[in-house]
């Protein structure tokens, strides 16, 4: 299944407005702003997005938004996931409709299959569409590890085609890349996993930092893949502050936080998210300051 993906991508928040309803404008000025910065390829309507708040229709028109701003430049990877297997491969049968040229699809959350579930699970999600199919395995958040074996079963499945690996264990990300079939895609989950999981042989990251530093991010995993690690390194070091104050609470939090500091999108959340507490926000705020992105702007 051809489908280039290599680099660095990134994980869309989804704008809203302070009415709540999906802030249009502000998603295509945030297409464009990627564009610019020479980013990769696209992944909205993943977690990052706050998928789960959204309805159908929003989930569709944010889609289209996407890949319509876009223009053809940089593939589209569609979220889509969830613990309903049957739900989530209708909604997979549905996507390439929309334009898109692959999908993204979380490990089922809560449920916690066992490692033959979660086979059984991505299979039948596969089966559905004919588009290609990258696994997304973050642990922290589904309480489901895809280990590697499993990893590997999937990967002869003809249209999974990669992983966005984010289980906080390079062992675990090394064992994957040494299981899986002859040009299976692993990406980092992780910002701060970018460097070590590309050195071990990954093609790149789907990035929540690249959402507020689109080409920086793009830089680093360009210099990886041409093995330029020296300089990989010191842009990752000068990087690494944003990509832990971006976690300092729960993603999206502050990735939306700072695009709001950055004049690109108001900062309004769906419930359960809610905003920063005073002190995290003053330490993004620093950090934001130092990385020289409080200047930024969507029309920069």
């Amino acid at each position: 299944m051809s489908l280039e993906i290599r680099g660095c991508g990134t994980a869309l928040v989804t704008p809203f407005r302070k009415n709540g309803t999906v802030d249009e404008p502000a998603l295509r000025r945030l297409v464009q702003f990627q564009l610019r910065e020479g980013i990769d390829f696209l992944v909205p309507c993943g977690t990052t997005g706050e998928t789960p708040t959204l309805e159908h229709g929003e989930y569709v028109g944010v889609i289209r938004v996407v890949v319509e701003e876009a223009g053809k430049k940089v593939p589209i990877i569609a979220g889509v996931g969830g613990n309903n297997t049957k739900k989530v491969a209708e909604l997979a049968s549905q996507v390439k409709a929309l334009g898109v040229q692959g999908i993204l699809s979380v490990a089922p959350y809560y449920n916690k299959p066992t490692q033959e579930g979660l086979y059984q699970h991505f299979k039948t999600i596969a089966e559905s569409t004919e588009l290609p199919v990258i696994l997304y395995n973050v642990p922290g958040r589904t309480s489901s590890n895809i280990e590697p074996a499993t990893v590997a079963r999937l990967s002869q499945v003809s249209n999974i085609i990669g992983i966005k690996e984010a289980s906080g264990s390079i062992v675990q990300q090394m064992d994957v890349l040494n299981a899986v079939e002859p040009g299976f895609r692993v990406l980092s989950g992780d910002d701060a996993f970018t460097l070590p999981l590309m050195a071990a042989g990954g093609v790149g990251v789907i990035s929540v930092v690249s959402n507020q530093a689109p080409g920086p991010m793009v830089r680093l995993t360009h210099l990886l893949l041409e093995g330029k690690y020296d300089e990989a390194r010191k842009l990752n070091a000068q990087l690494l502050p944003l990509m832990h104050a971006n976690f300092i609470e729960t993603n999206p939090i502050p990735v939306k936080a700072g695009l709001a500091m950055m004049g690109m999108i108001e900062e309004v959340y769906r419930l359960p998210m809610v905003s920063m507490r005073p002190e995290n926000r003053a330490q993004l705020e620093k950090v934001m300051a130092e990385q020289g992105l409080l200047a930024r702007s969507a029309a920069s």
